[in-house]
């Protein structure tokens, strides 16, 4: 309890300190490396949240740098997905902004001049280093028993060996000096944090071998050059948190807010990954799961919530908003249970069954349904496909079914196939009727 009320009060105090004088920017930065799952609408929904609670902004940007792990594709994916949960940017790779390009690798001009301040100030060098060498050190340390990590050795190289090898041609790629001692910053989440970065690790990479930013570096320039005044992100980026405040040290410049979210889990404990088809956005959108149904799932693992009413469920987006409190995350890994999408998702077919204004909007998307499910029987006209028939259906069908999906598996086929031999309304009213389970 005390803790709870010590991050309430630190809370309490940044928003004092930092929200009235400064308009608050966000941003979701995810890497074009898969699909983007429910661990990272999370992120994004936290801090489009956070800026709508606060009458801020909410920018989208790209983290593509490593370029080996792209996708083909995976932005426009992102920029659907996102689209569909109803999480609309303010800035984007579309919409464009005052603070773009909003892609990495378009802005690998602004990171070549930025790394120049940075050495002529004395805080980042030119690394020699083979990866041969690197890999020796590797070795070296793995055999003595220690956390592999780099010597700093072309951190002492005089200025003109490093012009001579410049002018030579050699390969260089630009690192980072860690300054020596505990670094700590406040966690808008978890409280105060401190880690001694130069004793676990060497100075690291702030610039690759092929001119491409690394994270670290890529990440703390654009935050500042887009004036992001809140940094919500995933706990596995709370521990290098101090290396990018040194950083901002180095240039003279003023940190954001960090507030680090905890680990989205499955339901067995295990880690999710973008891998998982099944807790992928654009799996659930084809199974005819609803976005409001993924946005409870979602929040109501990780907390963040006032729900004054007691409702266990949320169901509007200006709710959401209304009752997004930053104090209430909780700081244990949160984990996923699969039957409360199912059951969110029923919860949201019955309301929009509820209002015939939705009729079109569900009729197409069961057409689409039973074509995909029965593509031969579409191309032989043999699939009942009339608006009256399928809202029939879906009536007769919302207390059995959990998405949509469900209303195309095998043992539900009969509801769209044309039977062969004709019946009158009365028997058709006896199959919709009666009592199947499924």
């Amino acid at each position: 309890m005390k803790y709870n009320i010590f991050r309430i009060t630190n809370v309490l105090f940044m928003q004092k300190r930092f929200f009235k004088k400064v308009q608050v920017r966000v941003r979701f930065a995810p890497s074009p490396t898969g699909s983007l799952h429910v661990g990272g609408l999370r992120t994004a929904l936290y801090n489009y949240l956070f800026a709508r609670a606060n009458n801020g902004a909410f920018i989208l940007r790209i983290e593509d740098t490593d370029q080996s792990r792209c996708i083909p594709d995976a932005i426009e994916k992102i920029q659907c997905d996102l689209l569909w949960s109803g999480i609309i940017p303010d800035e984007d790779p579309i919409r464009g902004g005052p603070a773009g390009p909003y892609i990495q690798s378009k802005r690998l001009e602004i990171y070549k001049d930025q790394v120049l301040k940075l050495i002529n100030n004395q805080s980042a060098y030119y690394c020699f280093c083979t990866e041969n060498r690197l890999q020796l050190l590797r070795r070296e340390a793995i055999k003595r028993g220690e956390v592999p990590k780099y010597d700093n050795r072309c951190r002492h190289i005089s200025n003109d060996e490093v012009k001579a090898k410049l002018d030579k041609g050699s390969p260089f790629c630009i690192r980072f000096k860690l300054s020596a001692g505990i670094e700590s910053f406040d966690d808008l989440i978890y409280g105060k944090i401190e880690h001694d970065i130069a004793q676990r690790e060497g100075d690291p990479i702030i610039i690759k071998t092929d001119g491409y930013p690394t994270y670290h570096f890529a990440n703390v320039v654009d935050d500042h050059l887009m004036e992001i005044s809140h940094v919500l992100r995933g706990i596995e980026w709370q521990v290098s948190t101090p290396k990018h405040i040194m950083m901002y040290k180095a240039f003279n410049w003023t940190p954001p807010l960090y507030g680090h979210l905890p680990l989205v889990l499955n339901f067995d404990g295990s880690k999710l990954s973008k891998r998982q088809s099944d807790i992928s956005i654009e799996s659930f959108r084809k199974e005819g799961i609803f976005p409001l149904a993924v946005l409870n799932y979602v929040t109501h693992a990780g907390g963040g919530f006032d729900n004054k009413g007691g409702a266990l469920y949320i169901d509007s987006y200006e709710e959401l908003i209304k009752q997004f409190n930053i104090s209430k995350i909780k700081v244990s890994s949160n984990k996923l249970s699969p039957p409360k999408l199912l059951e969110f998702n029923r919860i949201e077919i019955a309301k929009l069954l509820a209002n015939e204004k939705n009729n079109a909007f569900l009729i197409e998307r069961i057409k689409t349904l039973v074509i995909e499910a029965f593509p031969n029987r579409q191309t032989d006209g043999n699939l009942q496909l009339d608006d009256n028939h399928i809202i029939s259906v879906l009536k007769w069908a919302q207390h059995r079914i959990s998405k949509l999906s469900d209303l195309v598996s095998p043992k539900l086929a009969f509801l769209w196939h044309i039977p062969t031999t004709s019946f009158d309304d009365t028997m058709l009213g006896c199959k919709l009727g009666g009592s199947t389970s499924f």
